[in-house]
Protein backbone atom coordinates (compact mmCIF):
# COMPACT_ATOMS: atom_id res chain seq x y z
CA UNK A 1 0.00 0.00 0.00
CA UNK A 2 1.19 3.15 -0.89
CA UNK A 3 -0.13 6.73 0.63
CA UNK A 4 0.85 10.13 -0.49
CA UNK A 5 0.25 13.55 0.75
CA UNK A 6 0.90 16.55 -1.87
CA UNK A 7 -0.49 20.24 -0.57
CA UNK A 8 0.22 23.25 -3.45
CA UNK A 9 -1.53 26.76 -3.58
CA UNK A 10 -3.79 25.30 -5.73
CA UNK A 11 -4.40 21.48 -4.60
CA UNK A 12 -4.05 19.78 -1.03
CA UNK A 13 -4.49 15.95 -2.11
CA UNK A 14 -3.96 12.44 0.28
CA UNK A 15 -4.29 9.28 -1.84
CA UNK A 16 -3.93 5.76 -0.95
CA UNK A 17 -3.50 2.96 -3.14
CA UNK A 18 -3.21 -0.53 -3.27
CA UNK A 19 -1.78 -2.10 -6.67
CA UNK A 20 -3.28 -5.47 -6.00
CA UNK A 21 -6.70 -4.92 -5.22
CA UNK A 22 -9.93 -6.06 -5.93
CA UNK A 23 -11.19 -2.61 -7.43
CA UNK A 24 -12.98 -0.89 -4.58
CA UNK A 25 -12.54 3.24 -4.63
CA UNK A 26 -13.48 5.80 -2.14
CA UNK A 27 -12.79 9.26 -4.51
CA UNK A 28 -13.72 12.82 -3.56
CA UNK A 29 -12.21 15.62 -5.82
CA UNK A 30 -15.67 17.81 -6.39
CA UNK A 31 -15.54 17.34 -9.74
CA UNK A 32 -18.54 14.37 -10.40
CA UNK A 33 -17.54 13.36 -13.59
CA UNK A 34 -13.96 12.92 -12.60
CA UNK A 35 -15.09 11.22 -9.76
CA UNK A 36 -16.77 8.62 -11.98
CA UNK A 37 -13.81 8.26 -14.04
CA UNK A 38 -11.47 7.62 -11.39
CA UNK A 39 -14.50 4.72 -9.66
CA UNK A 40 -13.99 3.57 -13.44
CA UNK A 41 -10.54 3.12 -13.31
CA UNK A 42 -10.07 1.77 -10.00
CA UNK A 43 -12.64 -1.13 -10.93
CA UNK A 44 -11.43 -2.14 -13.96
CA UNK A 45 -7.78 -2.00 -13.19
CA UNK A 46 -8.49 -4.20 -9.54
CA UNK A 47 -6.63 -1.28 -7.99
CA UNK A 48 -7.80 -0.12 -4.88
CA UNK A 49 -7.98 3.21 -4.74
CA UNK A 50 -8.70 6.36 -2.04
CA UNK A 51 -8.41 10.34 -3.04
CA UNK A 52 -9.68 13.09 -1.47
CA UNK A 53 -8.66 16.40 -3.17
CA UNK A 54 -9.73 19.83 -2.25
CA UNK A 55 -8.38 22.13 -5.17
CA UNK A 56 -9.23 25.97 -6.34
CA UNK A 57 -12.34 24.52 -8.41
CA UNK A 58 -13.44 28.20 -8.42
CA UNK A 59 -10.79 28.59 -10.84
CA UNK A 60 -11.30 25.45 -12.90
CA UNK A 61 -10.59 22.10 -12.59
CA UNK A 62 -7.34 22.07 -14.52
CA UNK A 63 -5.26 22.07 -11.15
CA UNK A 64 -7.39 19.43 -9.47
CA UNK A 65 -7.25 17.10 -12.57
CA UNK A 66 -3.40 17.23 -12.95
CA UNK A 67 -2.76 17.10 -9.74
CA UNK A 68 -4.68 13.90 -8.80
CA UNK A 69 -2.43 12.22 -12.18
CA UNK A 70 0.77 13.66 -10.50
CA UNK A 71 0.13 12.15 -7.32
CA UNK A 72 -1.60 9.02 -8.61
CA UNK A 73 1.04 8.14 -11.04
CA UNK A 74 4.00 9.08 -8.17
CA UNK A 75 2.13 5.87 -6.15
CA UNK A 76 1.76 3.59 -8.74
CA UNK A 77 5.38 4.43 -9.92
CA UNK A 78 6.33 3.16 -6.11
CA UNK A 79 4.15 0.11 -5.80
CA UNK A 80 5.20 -1.31 -9.72
CA UNK A 81 8.82 -0.23 -9.80
CA UNK A 82 11.44 -2.17 -9.39
CA UNK A 83 9.45 -4.63 -11.79
CA UNK A 84 9.95 -8.10 -11.61
CA UNK A 85 7.16 -11.33 -12.14
CA UNK A 86 4.55 -9.41 -14.82
CA UNK A 87 4.03 -9.26 -18.40
CA UNK A 88 5.00 -5.52 -18.81
CA UNK A 89 3.45 -5.66 -21.88
CA UNK A 90 0.05 -5.32 -22.93
CA UNK A 91 -2.94 -3.67 -25.15
CA UNK A 92 -6.66 -3.72 -24.80
CA UNK A 93 -9.85 -2.05 -27.11
CA UNK A 94 -12.73 -0.60 -25.01
CA UNK A 95 -16.25 -0.31 -26.90
CA UNK A 96 -18.49 1.71 -25.02
CA UNK A 97 -21.92 1.91 -27.37
CA UNK A 98 -20.70 3.93 -30.41
CA UNK A 99 -17.26 4.59 -28.78
CA UNK A 100 -13.99 2.12 -29.50
CA UNK A 101 -10.67 3.21 -27.87
CA UNK A 102 -7.14 1.12 -28.14
CA UNK A 103 -4.33 1.25 -25.80
CA UNK A 104 -1.18 0.16 -25.39
CA UNK A 105 1.31 -0.15 -22.47
CA UNK A 106 4.94 -0.70 -21.67
CA UNK A 107 6.00 -1.07 -17.90
CA UNK A 108 9.51 0.47 -18.96
CA UNK A 109 10.21 2.79 -16.20
CA UNK A 110 10.65 5.25 -19.16
CA UNK A 111 7.97 7.27 -19.66
CA UNK A 112 6.09 8.54 -23.04
CA UNK A 113 3.07 9.21 -24.02
CA UNK A 114 0.69 9.09 -27.65
CA UNK A 115 -2.41 10.45 -26.88
CA UNK A 116 -4.99 10.61 -29.84
CA UNK A 117 -8.17 11.43 -28.51
CA UNK A 118 -9.40 14.32 -29.77
CA UNK A 119 -12.61 15.37 -27.93
CA UNK A 120 -13.37 18.59 -26.64
CA UNK A 121 -16.15 20.77 -25.35
CA UNK A 122 -18.03 20.15 -22.03
CA UNK A 123 -19.16 17.06 -20.34
CA UNK A 124 -21.67 18.32 -17.68
CA UNK A 125 -19.16 20.78 -16.11
CA UNK A 126 -15.93 18.53 -17.10
CA UNK A 127 -13.66 20.17 -19.68
CA UNK A 128 -12.88 17.02 -22.31
CA UNK A 129 -9.78 18.33 -23.24
CA UNK A 130 -8.55 18.02 -19.50
CA UNK A 131 -8.63 13.77 -19.50
CA UNK A 132 -5.56 14.53 -21.36
CA UNK A 133 -3.63 16.49 -19.12
CA UNK A 134 -4.27 13.98 -16.66
CA UNK A 135 -2.88 11.11 -18.16
CA UNK A 136 -0.01 13.34 -19.01
CA UNK A 137 0.27 13.45 -15.57
CA UNK A 138 -0.05 10.71 -14.87
CA UNK A 139 2.17 8.57 -17.66
CA UNK A 140 4.34 10.85 -16.90
CA UNK A 141 5.17 10.41 -12.91
CA UNK A 142 4.69 6.84 -13.29
CA UNK A 143 7.43 6.24 -15.74
CA UNK A 144 5.11 4.69 -18.16
CA UNK A 145 4.54 4.38 -21.73
CA UNK A 146 1.01 4.54 -22.80
CA UNK A 147 -0.18 4.90 -26.53
CA UNK A 148 -4.21 5.78 -26.43
CA UNK A 149 -6.14 6.04 -29.22
CA UNK A 150 -9.62 6.77 -30.35
CA UNK A 151 -10.81 4.29 -33.23
CA UNK A 152 -14.60 5.83 -33.00
CA UNK A 153 -17.33 7.29 -31.57
CA UNK A 154 -19.00 10.75 -31.15
CA UNK A 155 -20.63 10.92 -27.38
CA UNK A 156 -17.65 13.11 -25.12
CA UNK A 157 -18.80 11.37 -22.28
CA UNK A 158 -18.74 7.43 -24.02
CA UNK A 159 -15.06 8.58 -25.90
CA UNK A 160 -13.76 9.89 -22.20
CA UNK A 161 -14.87 6.84 -19.79
CA UNK A 162 -13.73 4.46 -22.76
CA UNK A 163 -10.45 6.19 -22.13
CA UNK A 164 -10.38 6.05 -18.79
CA UNK A 165 -11.58 1.86 -19.02
CA UNK A 166 -9.17 1.39 -21.65
CA UNK A 167 -6.52 2.42 -19.75
CA UNK A 168 -7.55 0.60 -16.30
CA UNK A 169 -7.52 -2.80 -18.63
CA UNK A 170 -4.72 -2.50 -20.18
CA UNK A 171 -2.78 -1.68 -16.86
CA UNK A 172 -4.08 -4.35 -14.94
CA UNK A 173 -3.17 -7.20 -18.14
CA UNK A 174 0.71 -5.75 -18.02
CA UNK A 175 1.22 -5.80 -14.38
CA UNK A 176 -0.13 -9.30 -14.84
CA UNK A 177 2.04 -12.02 -12.43
CA UNK A 178 3.81 -14.38 -14.90
CA UNK A 179 6.16 -16.31 -12.48
CA UNK A 180 8.64 -17.18 -15.54
CA UNK A 181 9.50 -13.45 -16.30
CA UNK A 182 12.36 -12.65 -13.52
CA UNK A 183 13.02 -9.22 -14.82
CA UNK A 184 11.08 -8.15 -18.23
CA UNK A 185 14.00 -6.40 -19.89
CA UNK A 186 17.38 -7.80 -22.21
CA UNK A 187 18.80 -4.44 -19.37
CA UNK A 188 18.62 -6.55 -16.54
CA UNK A 189 16.72 -4.02 -14.57
CA UNK A 190 13.73 -1.38 -14.76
Amino acid sequence: MTEIKRKTKETDIELSLELNGSGKSSIDTGIGFFDHMLESFSKHSLIDLNIICKGDLEVDFHHSVEDVGIVLGKALKNEIYPIEGVERFADSTIVMDEASVKCAIDLSNRPYLIYEVPVFGKIGEFDAELAEEFFRALVFNASINAHITKERGNNKHHIVEATFKVFAVTLRRALQENKRIKTPSTKGVL
